[in-house]
């Protein structure tokens, strides 16, 4: 087998906030059929630390960003980890990116460029008989892997990609912490890792990685535009041969209708119904001649919720019920629950439940995916996998993995969901109108449904095209 490091924040089932952790968890089982080994290294924090049982020590740093630190080795949940337990950087409850206030921990750039620092020592080193050929970075907390990288003089003997799951963040620090964060200066200018005065993270990657990679074509395309690059679409022109977009897949043995043990499993349409009547008393509704969506997700302005608050009352008056589950911005959730209170059809879970999940996939006849970008979104092909239709906005890998309804898909019976553009208000609300009129048809939407969940969701076709770049890094980093 050969030899990948990947690298990442966060790593599903062990620390979850989104779709990078069941990334960076689903692929060392792909990328294993390839002929690629990958070992994931993750910062120490209390739930890794807690699953990580009869661990190995690997190695000891007397002070790696303010404090000690060991490199530890072990196995859980099927994945080969190195974790890297630094209490001073990692051991704090509740949210690994925030602290109690909701604000990002201040040490947080050190946080990262440690566990960057420790990938390219790994790399440069080796641990015992084990040194990569690649290494896989995800999103801006590994982005300094190929500075420290070059540091060490070791940039020739190993092959960077890095993936972005989402350019919005950057991983931004003040050059005052240069010196902390152990970067160098001939980095710290316009055509290296600087971003108007600051040391950028995801940048660096972006600069000095071997190759760029993102997490759908649409995606990869967006990114180059002024409008999606977040500042950084100029650095993408200038790196378009090196980037490729390519489609996450989904753990299908996680989510299996067939053998989901939160559910009550079903192989077709017609077995969703006790899943269906389930989720409807669960969340104190009512049953109604129209569909009941579901909504999962993290309460932003980047995932468009309030532009459903705005279609809700057409859609409600057509019958439609919405159950959601998510939090994020407290203006928001403050939104959703007085819609829940004045719209006995509307009913919302603040926080996240990952069982609970699963059983609104199941019980749901559609998904609601409204964001204004989306880099590839799993949640649609969640809904895909369990029969419950996605309603998306055209943008990102949402347009790459939805087949619209529109009348030719129709007529051709090849449809697998609703997406509308412009990224409106008013453009959701004519989708949500177009789910009633197929949902009204039953036979219609059980035949959608049944090319949702035969619609290919998983790996196969990915792992391919990653093991295609890791090739072309091992053998000419």
């Amino acid at each position: 087998m050969r030899q990948v490091l990947s690298v990442a924040s966060e790593c599903a089932p062990l620390v979850k906030t989104g779709g990078l952790a069941d990334v960076a968890g689903a692929l060392p089982g792909a990328m294993a059929a390839e002929g690629w080994q990958l070992k994931t290294l993750l910062p120490g924090y209390p739930a890794v630390m807690e699953a990580l049982k009869r661990p190995r020590a690997l190695r000891n740093e007397s002070d790696l960003m303010g404090g000690p630190a060991r490199l530890l080795g072990g196995k859980v949940a099927g994945l080969d980890l190195f974790v890297l337990d630094a209490p001073h950087l990692y051991d704090r409850p509740g949210s690994i990116y925030l602290g109690p206030d909701g604000k990002d921990w201040p040490d947080n750039p050190e946080r990262f460029a440690a566990l960057s620092w420790m990938a390219a020592s790994i790399a440069a080193e080796g641990i015992g008989n084990w040194r990569p050929e690649v290494l896989h970075l995800h999103d801006w907390q590994a982005g300094l892997v190929p500075v420290y990288l070059h540091e060490m003089e070791a940039a020739d003997r190993v092959g960077t990609l890095l993936t972005i799951h989402n350019i919005a963040f950057h991983g931004l620090a003040p050059a005052s912490k240069l010196k902390s964060m152990r970067l160098p200066q001939w980095g710290f200018h316009p055509e290296g890792f600087e971003f108007y005065g600051q040391i950028d993270a995801l940048k660096a990657g972006l600069k000095f990685s071997n190759k760029l990679s993102t997490v759908s074509p649409t995606y990869a395309r967006e990114l180059m535009l002024p409008e999606f690059g977040m500042g950084l679409d100029g650095v993408l022109r200038a790196r378009q041969a090196d980037l490729v977009g390519i489609l996450n897949g989904i753990d299908g043995i996680v989510w299996d209708p067939k053998t989901d043990p939160a559910i009550a499993n079903y192989k077709s349409p017609k077995k969703k119904a006790a899943n269906r009547g389930r989720l409807i008393e669960e969340f104190g509704l009512a049953q109604t001649d129209g569909p009941l969506a579901v909504v999962i997700s993290r309460l932003t302005e980047q995932k468009g919720l309030d532009l459903l608050l705005q279609a809700l009352p057409e859609f409600v008056a057509r019958g439609g019920q919405v159950a959601l589950l998510g939090s994020g911005d407290a203006a928001l959730e403050k939104a959703w629950m007085e819609a829940a209170e004045s719209m006995p059809q509307v009913s919302v879970r603040i926080g996240y439940d990952e069982p609970l999940s699963h059983r609104m996939m199941a019980g749901g006849d559609a998904v609601i995916v409204p964001s204004r970008f989306e880099p590839c979104g799993l949640t649609q092909l969640y809904g895909l996998r369990y029969g419950a239709i996605p309603v998306v906005a055209m943008t990102g890998g949402l347009a790459d993995t939805v087949i619209n309804a529109n009348d030719a898909a129709v007529a051709a019976d090849v449809a697998t969901g609703f997406q509308f553009h412009p990224v409106t208000a008013d453009a959701l609300e004519a989708a949500l109108m177009r789910l009633c009129d197929v949902y009204s048809n039953k036979s219609a939407f059980e035949r959608m449904q049944r090319r949702a969940m035969a619609h290919p969701v998983g790996w196969s076709a990915s792992a391919p095209r990653y093991a295609a770049l890791y090739e072309s890094l091992g053998t000419h980093p």
